[in-house]
């Protein structure tokens, strides 16, 4: 059978689904991933290997003897040629295959090698031979070469995988994948320079990483005299860092992804106890993800001086601990949920948020915010926006806000941004341009009167149509307010107890 190229989002996902229903009878749903990403990563390779060994020419025929000649090497008995013709044992075969991988490629031992497809359950097997024969065949079908598919096909498969079979039960579908247009852009935005150190503190399966190493690439070349770049990244759940040092691995980057989770325990320290600081932060956290006061309040690295955010939304915590982790000359991008840039502004009195932004806006370290079309991402038909903060602004006492919500193209299932709209947004930000409906350059001093609010579309309005507010936004506002109202209750209740009021109060 002819093997297809450039498989796009819609026949990956009918090819997964197809090789998912090869084994969902023996299988609990949720452990559909752990069989069937383990061999689409081992198929990867064996293309990837493939590809860098015909490219070598007449040196091919040394390979074997030395292995130095490329990247990473695949035992013969692993590459998917032989894998594909395997007819007895193949459980027990594909079990060897990828161990005997791991071990002759050692950043991989832990990452792909946990999966035993001989393993048995009430003395039966769980997955039948004839079942792995017809999952090979059918991953079999699609060439995963380096040109072949997108650089984070991982991380959309194990998306896809995931959303199929969590749907309807929470957030949790979505919150590793960044869509590859919006990394794209972002590493535009960057745009990293020679010997920059890049930290992305919510890895998930290291797309954004990978990204701003290939516009690298893409602007340097395979220059060696130039001092490369160093990747970090922690991420807190094990299937999803697994797939992030399956994608570094196979992209050569010098990338050290740790396991756990960075705002309860930040894997990155100095030896003098505080945060380890880099050139570049690249993140797109759980939006509104929910931390409790206890978290910030005891702190021990000191990130939350600007303010501790409400429990119900965490993106103003992630938001301080990337700046934290900072050079003094440093700039991030971080994807977060519209409301970051506009809640709490217009309230009577204090708000949080508001509050924390507010510093921001005041030590002028927010560049830009662009607001992101809808139905982007896997889990949210929501808008969501990137903020770039730089500590070394070019342009002191500006921030340049874009409106992209209308730069899209519809998709199936989701929209996505062409390619010259993505150029188009990033040029607005490179060349710091004003441009009627897209973007506008307001001061710090505009900000400030509008009560800090830096949502693009208060000053920058694409139709006219009254804006509703989501459903999500009102939820967490519902919750802030229940929050706030909570935290006067216990401030009454002390100030009463101090008073010796508090029985006759009650």
């Amino acid at each position: 059978m002819a093997r297809s190229r450039n498989l796009d989002v819609t026949a990956l996902e009918g090819w997964l689904w197809e090789a998912a229903c090869v084994i969902r009878g023996p299988i609990d749903a949720p452990k559909f991933k752990d069989y069937i990403l383990p061999l689409v990563f081992l198929k990867r390779l064996s293309d990837v290997f493939e590809d860098e060994v015909e490219a070598l020419g007449e040196t091919a025929k040394f390979v074997e003897k030395d292995h130095s000649l490329v990247r990473f090497y695949i035992p013969k008995d692993a590459r998917w040629e032989d894998i594909s013709k395997r007819t007895v044992d193949l459980g027990e075969y594909l079990t060897d295959a990828i161990r005997a991988v791991a071990r002759q490629n050692p950043k991989l031992q832990g990452v792909i090698d946990f999966v035993d497809f001989n393993a048995t359950a009430a003395g039966q097997r769980i997955v039948s031979d004839e079942s792995l024969r017809e999952l090979v065949q059918v991953l079999g079908r699609h060439r995963l070469g380096i040109e072949d598919v997108e650089p984070d096909i991982f991380g959309r498969a194990y998306e896809y995988l995931l959303r199929k079979f969590t749907e309807g039960q929470g957030r949790s579908a979505g919150e590793r994948y960044t869509p590859r247009e919006v990394a794209i852009l972002i590493s535009n935005i960057l745009d990293p320079e020679p010997g920059n150190s890049i930290y992305d503190p919510n890895t998930g399966s290291a797309g954004l990483l990978i990204k701003t190493h290939l516009r690298f690439k893409e602007k340097h070349g395979d220059c060696k005299t130039l001092k490369p770049l160093s990747f970090y990244g922690q991420e807190i759940e094990v299937s999803t860092y697994a797939i992030a040092r399956m994608n570094t691995f196979i992209y050569d980057m010098d990338a050290d992804i740790r396991l756990g989770n960075t705002m309860t325990n930040p894997a990155f320290t100095n030896p003098d106890g505080g945060l380890m600081r880099f050139d570049i932060v690249a993140a797109n956290p759980m939006w509104n993800q929910n931390f409790q006061k206890t978290v910030y309040e005891h702190d021990s690295f000191d990130r939350f001086g600007f303010g501790i955010p409400f429990a119900s939304s965490a993106d103003w915590g992630w938001i301080q601990h990337m700046y934290h982790s900072l050079k003094d000359a440093g700039k991030m991008a971080v994807v977060l949920d519209t409301g970051a840039v506009s809640r709490g502004s217009g309230n009577q009195g204090a708000d949080r948020e508001r509050d924390i932004r507010k510093v921001f806006v005041e030590k002028d370290l927010i560049e830009c915010v662009i607001l992101l079309p809808e139905n982007l991402f896997y889990n949210t038909t929501a808008p969501g926006i990137i903020m770039v903060i730089n500590c070394e602004k070019k342009h002191p006492g500006e921030v340049l806000l874009v409106n992209a919500s209308k730069q899209f193209e519809k998709g199936k299932p989701k929209n996505y941004l062409p390619e010259p709209n993505i150029a188009k947004i990033a040029n607005s930000y490179l060349n710091w341009q004003s441009e009627e409906a897209l973007s506008q350059i307001i001061t710090t001093d505009v900000a400030i009167r509008n009560d800090y609010n830096l949502s693009p579309s208060r000053y920058l309005a694409t139709d006219q149509q009254e804006d509703v507010l989501p459903i999500d936004e009102a939820v967490i506002l519902l919750k802030e307010a229940e929050e706030e109202r909570s935290d006067a209750d216990e401030g009454l209740k002390e100030s009463l107890k101090s008073l010796g009021l508090l029985e006759s109060a009650g």
